[in-house]
């Protein structure tokens, strides 16, 4: 109760009940702070709100569970049989771009072992696999003048191993690794580029579409154009600033995107009966102040998804928001006109609706504020900032905090925003850094966690949600961080001359996940986090 604060006297007051000292008799009346922690006693303790508890329950039947991974990540083989150079083969090869200066040279060697690949598939249990096409390995000099036959048997042979363990493949047109040659006469910032992407994706429609039934066109477009293009940390290494660059790259990519769907719905849909659509990477942005406006102000200015998302799932074109910001920003650093290209009328008819589900990467979340800034030559009043909450946990990727309850607000936000897509996670994960240890119990958490606040998306908000893909497969080469950061399910000794692959218990416990379609009781996981593969 309200007492006698020593030198203070009776100004501060920390009690939980209001002494009245002006009465004789000394009142006491209960503070809404003594109900509260009342309750708290009554519960042992502060229960969680019921959207944060844990959900028991079981996804649609028939929902997919998947892993991926991509080419240029675990191949290897960067110049077996004929396979022509790709932009990642150059960078990697440049000296301080990537970790230790690592390389995908070899990487998991993917391209000696299919066998071994597909196995470890058929031990996770899961119902399809997300890989890529190494453009350059298919087409050397990224062109159909010239078909590399020998890099084109490599799919078709994964691809039958696959079906015959009855796992489908979920096929990738282009995860980053653009062929060096196109790279050479511009690469995506060449309008040429559509033309050409078009070209590459009709031959593997042609080759590959009897027996892929999902097409991914592009894998995360904004890490291309952004990383790529824009701040250089990525293939092909160009840092311009302030520059055009990145919106050009993601001007013609939305474009080659619009025109291998097309290509697709007009000639192939009918007799190969697949689904194909673009992936695109988010991040969920919260307020960091969810009371002030200008921080949740920001939180929707955050266009990280909606810069390719909004032209292909809304109305052919980009965000008036975003639209309205980089043309301020542009005139503010005294150019004549904006950064952001315009799509002509029959550009946008063209790309509107372009899409037969929506493809989503997502793995942490980030608060966003503005920040005030005194008007000059290279920006504007004021700009959007993201930071992390040092209560989040950590995990080998600086970038990556975990925040589950960020995924179940962004699907659900994707259902609001484009009109209830089916939606199929296409990567999701968390990594690990340092001395190896098989019994993960953090990536274990992890897929608890992020996979139970799908399950609720599903349940309680109605989101149409037909899939889920971890990422990934094998600890493997991530890109400019090299092999320091490891998101695998199976460790890969790199320092084996076989580079062997062996089961963390995460991996046991992704297998149960799916066997039990994603329905997991407390009990369940318990036994597995004393598991340990020797």
């Amino acid at each position: 109760m309200d007492s006698f604060e020593w030198l203070n006297g009776y100004d501060p007051r920390f009690g939980l009940h209001q002494v009245d000292f002006d009465n004789p008799n000394r009142p006491r009346t209960p503070k809404r702070s003594a109900v509260y922690y009342a309750e708290i006693i009554r519960n042992n303790g502060i229960p969680l709100p019921k959207e944060d508890g844990f959900l028991y329950g079981e996804f649609p039947k028939n929902f997919w569970w998947s892993v991926a991974t991509a080419a240029y990540q675990i191949e290897g083989g960067w110049r077996a049989d004929g396979k022509g150079l790709s932009i990642w083969d150059q960078f990697s090869h440049t000296p301080l771009k990537i970790s230790n200066d690592d390389t995908g040279d070899v990487a998991c060697d993917s391209y000696h072992k299919i066998e071994a690949d597909v196995e470890m598939l058929k031990s996770l249990k899961v119902s399809h696999y997300r890989f890529s096409i190494s453009w350059s390995r298919v087409l050397p000099d990224g062109t159909t003048r010239y078909i590399n036959e020998m890099g084109l048997n490599y799919y078709e042979r994964l691809i039958d191993a696959l079906l015959a363990a009855n796992i489908m493949p979920q096929v990738t047109l282009y995860h980053w690794d653009l062929p060096l040659a196109l790279q050479n006469v511009g690469g995506w910032e060449n309008d040429t580029i559509v033309q050409r992407f078009k070209e590459y994706a009709e031959l593997l429609f042609q080759r590959l579409g009897d027996k892929v039934k999902f097409w991914i066109t592009f894998n995360e477009p904004y890490n291309t154009a952004y990383c790529g293009y824009g701040v250089g940390t990525a293939a092909p290494g160009i840092s311009i600033r302030p520059g055009r660059a990145p919106y050009v790259v993601g001007h013609n990519l939305i474009k080659a995107h619009a025109e291998a769907w097309h290509l697709y719905n007009e000639t192939y849909r009918a007799k190969q009966g697949g689904l194909i659509s673009i992936t695109i990477n988010s991040d969920w942005a919260e307020p960091r102040n969810p009371y002030n406006q200008e921080d949740i102000d920001a939180a929707r200015q955050y266009f990280l998804l909606g810069w390719f998302a909004h032209p292909i799932y809304k109305n052919g074109d980009y965000n008036e928001v975003m639209k309205t910001r980089i043309r301020d920003r542009s005139l503010a650093q005294g150019l004549s006109q904006s950064r952001l290209p315009e799509f002509t009328e029959s550009e946008k008819q063209r790309i509107k609706g372009t899409y037969d589900y929506f493809g989503l990467n997502h793995y942490t979340t980030v608060l966003t504020y503005k920040i005030n800034y005194p008007l000059n030559h290279f920006m504007v009043k004021y700009t959007l900032l993201d930071i992390t909450d040092r209560s989040w946990l950590n995990s080998g990727s600086i970038w990556l905090k975990v925040t589950p309850f960020g995924f179940r607000k962004l699907l659900r936000w994707i259902k609001e925003e484009y009109n209830n897509p089916p939606i199929y996670v296409t990567e999701n994960g968390v990594s690990e850094r340092g001395d190896l240890d098989f019994n993960d119990t953090w990536r274990m958490h992890y897929y608890r966690s992020y996979v139970n606040e799908a399950l609720k998306a599903v349940v309680l908000d109605g989101v149409d949600l037909r899939g889920y893909t971890a990422w990934t497969l094998m600890d493997n080469f991530e890109w400019a961080v090299g092999f320091d950061e490891k998101f695998g399910f199976y460790h890969v000794n790199f320092t084996d001359p076989e580079l062997r692959r062996h089961p963390k218990a995460s991996a046991r416990y992704y297998a149960q996940i799916i066997n039990c379609n994603g329905h997991l009781f407390p009990n369940a996981a318990k036994p597995l986090f004393l598991f340990t593969f020797l």
